[in-house]
């Protein structure tokens, strides 16, 4: 049937009733799209409200069944978004089966260390026809796995997507306007998610570069932690422009050398995801960077946090696999130098302001002309 005020339904048999909807109490004559959300964390609990804002009968999945009960009670997650009124619809469960067995849409909103773990977990109860949809802006570290790569792999499955995008889940919460980028190869997943999350106050783009858009939510992590770092130790205006700008030419010189396409670092999940998560304290890996220009050593920012800031390890990770595969990345080795081997901020700063000189877009002045213009200058070929 086709959808009815943006709301997608369908007809449905009463004499088959599957687990998830009688645990979300799913009326049998006309249900809504079937959403289930893998994670109790500030994001994965933000959409889980929005897709229920949109109609959708939605079931989330927490490990800590106390949690799990005080969504489905106080419709609050007191961890995560403590001043957040959940949507009463959503149904909060630590049963796996319950939530995700007869799900159209997966949302899996799980740390990236944890990720594989759980699809795994959920695994025994999908299916090829469920569209599964990464929200973790993360890299596994054994074989520089995107997290799309880990749904692939662990199900097989055509349906496979992410969102990505300038999306701090506190504004999100507070229902500020919001966009956000759907990425899939898969036509209908596209279709899908943009179904069940659009709305007043949410909005869902489309993008066909999967690889691209799940790269830019990964790395862009890695230069909040940078600006954090900058706005400690009191620098201005001018060098957090700098700061970002150069950070969007390494992130997209890095995800074009494993394939993607450049251009979808000028959308959401590119410049617009940079400059949120460069910008705002409500950013995680910013206020990690914050405290380390604050004098604080890694541990304890990571402490003082007390949620998973993922471009702590995504630093670790993309500095070796520049290493491995010969990308120019200056802001990511000198980074990792600051939180792994004690270099001090602001001596990196300047170590980085003396490198090497550069183009600006290599796109349109490689950075290899440039350096070959330096050197037949040196030697004297192009003298006066």
């Amino acid at each position: 049937m086709p959808p009815e005020g943006g709301i997608l339904r369908y007809t449905h048999d009463v004499s088959s009733v599957s687990p998830t909807e009688r645990f979300c109490g799913a009326d049998m004559s006309d249900v809504p799209m079937r959403v289930a959300v893998l994670g109790g964390g500030s994001f994965g609990t933000a959409l889980a409200s929005i897709a229920a804002d949109n109609g959708a009968r939605v079931c989330q999945w927490l490990r800590d069944p106390a949690l799990a009960a005080q969504i489905n009670h106080e419709h609050r997650n007191s961890r995560y978004l403590p001043d957040y009124t959940i949507n009463p619809a959503v149904r909060a469960s630590s049963d796996m089966q319950a939530v995700v067995e007869d799900a159209e849409l997966v949302l899996v909103a799980i740390p990236s260390q944890a990720f594989r773990e759980v699809v795994r977990q959920a695994r025994p109860w999908l299916n090829a026809e469920q569209i599964l949809v990464s929200t973790t802006k993360g890299i596994q570290e054994e074989g520089f796995k995107l997290m799309s790569q880990i749904l692939e792999e662990e199900t097989g499955f055509a349906h496979i997507g992410v969102i990505s995008g300038p999306n701090l889940a506190t504004e999100i919460a507070q229902k500020q306007l919001t966009a956000t980028v759907v990425a899939s190869d898969d036509a209908l997943t596209r279709t899908r998610v943009q179904q069940a999350l659009s709305c007043d106050y949410f909005r869902v783009y489309a993008s066909n570069d999967r690889y691209g858009v799940e790269l830019g939510g990964s790395l862009k992590n890695i230069y909040a932690i940078a600006a954090g770092m900058a706005a400690a130790l009191g620098m201005g205006e001018n060098t957090r422009s700098m700061l970002m700008t150069r950070a969007l030419a390494e992130m997209g010189r890095f995800a074009v050398s494993l394939g993607a396409n450049p251009m979808t670092f000028l959308g959401l999940a590119g410049v617009g995801d940079l400059i949120v998560t460069c910008s705002s304290q409500l950013s995680r890996n910013y206020r990690v960077g914050y405290a380390l220009g604050q004098g604080k050593r890694l541990d304890e920012a990571v402490e003082a946090l007390g949620q998973v800031a993922e471009g702590v390890n995504t630093v670790r990770l993309v500095r070796d696999k520049a290493r491995k595969d010969g990308v120019y990345m200056p802001l990511a080795e000198g980074l990792y130098q600051v939180l792994f081997e004690d270099v001090p901020a602001r001596e990196m700063a300047r170590m980085l302001m003396r490198g090497e000189q550069s183009s600006d877009v290599e796109f349109v002045l490689p950075r290899e002309a440039v350096q070959q213009a330096h050197r037949r200058v040196d030697t004297g070929e192009d003298g006066p």
